[in-house]
């Protein structure tokens, strides 16, 4: 950055982990892959301690931060949706000594990272295929993964700029597409009320299909943990391995619903903690079928490559990434 030979450092905050590392916005590999720590957030009351702690423990120095929360980013605050820490960037700026602090929605990153995959870090969900494009060229991608929440994001790129898109879209209506799906929403709409995407595509949704599927079936089935249900999948209990296919088969609904909406024309990005545990799933289920199943624009779908991302840390590379592009970018530098 300018005049500025320190790392940034970067985080990205889920409802469950804390992951922080350093970015070079200099090189072409910025996240600097050393630098990673993972702490688990309930053992810190802000992300100010985590992040001292993180310097501390590592002995690093730096001015900046580029901070991606799973939440929405409203002004000089972020509320992370499935943890109760509320994030002032002003307030970590001062905690933590620094010149400057952003903070930027987690999918945000995870669409920036898009710029920096390389190929063994995807894979590929259907037959269509993705290969990267040059930056001047323009392009739409749209992002969505299930992890603690469903995250949902875009990119456009225009004239060399990547431009993330910051959205909520998990939290939109879930909309069913087959009797069973019918069911199911019944069955969650007695406990919810109003029943979103991310109450069936993230692994507490695992765990709300396979008790709607017990319900429906006439039996409780006890108290459940996600790694449970895909365990009993995988060692072929019946009604786990259909609760999986529920939800891959939803999981491509929604992702080519989100395509529709967006523009998302050059791909899709399957990430999120869920995606490479559950990639065999994904390959071998009615993701893709139901990805592409659009009606009057089922064709231009086929078309649409959807990649699973596979990279270890896509939203510490995404926000190493939106580090770059504020250094390139931003007058007088970071």
């Amino acid at each position: 950055m300018s005049n500025d030979t320190h790392p940034v450092l970067i985080a990205d905050i889920g409802g469950t982990n804390a992951r922080f590392a350093l970015a070079d916005v200099t090189a072409a590999n910025p996240l600097l892959i050393d630098s990673v720590r993972e702490f688990a957030v309930v053992d810190f009351p802000s992300l100010g301690h985590a992040a001292q702690h993180y310097l501390d423990q590592t002995g690093e120095t730096t001015r900046h931060g580029v901070f991606a929360v799973a939440g929405r980013v409203d002004g000089d605050e972020a509320r992370i949706t499935n943890h109760p820490w509320v994030i002032s960037r002003s307030r970590t700026c001062s905690m933590l000594g620094f010149e400057q602090v952003v903070l930027i929605n987690d999918f945000a990153a995870q669409a920036m990272a898009i710029g920096l995959l390389q190929a063994q870090d995807v894979v590929q969900v259907g037959g269509a295929e993705w290969s990267p494009a040059p930056l001047d060229q323009p392009r739409n991608y749209s992002v969505i993964g299930p992890g603690t929440g469903l995250g949902v994001g875009g990119l456009v790129i225009r004239d060399g700029r990547c431009y993330p898109l910051e959205t909520e879209g998990g939290h939109a209506s879930f909309p069913p597409g087959t009797p069973e799906e019918i069911q199911i929403l019944q069955v969650l709409s007695l406990q919810y009320g109003r029943v979103s995407n991310e109450r069936l595509v993230c692994g507490p949704g695992l765990v709300n299909i396979h008790r709607a599927l017990s319900e429906i079936a006439g039996f409780d089935p006890g108290s459940l943990q996600p790694v449970d249900i895909t365990a009993r999948a995988a060692q072929g209990d019946l009604l786990a391995m259909r609760t999986v296919d529920v939800f891959c088969a939803v999981f491509g609904a929604i992702a080519g619903d989100l395509v529709l909406v967006q523009g998302g024309w050059d791909g899709v990005f399957l990430t999120g903690g869920l995606v490479p545990r559950m990639l065999d799933s994904l390959q071998h289920s009615g993701f893709r079928q139901r990805f592409e199943n659009k009606g009057r624009f089922s064709p231009n779908m086929s078309r649409v490559p959807s990649m699973a991302v596979v990279h270890p840390h896509p939203g510490l590379l995404g926000a190493a990434g939106y580090a770059v592009d504020l250094a390139r970018n931003q007058e007088g530098g970071f």
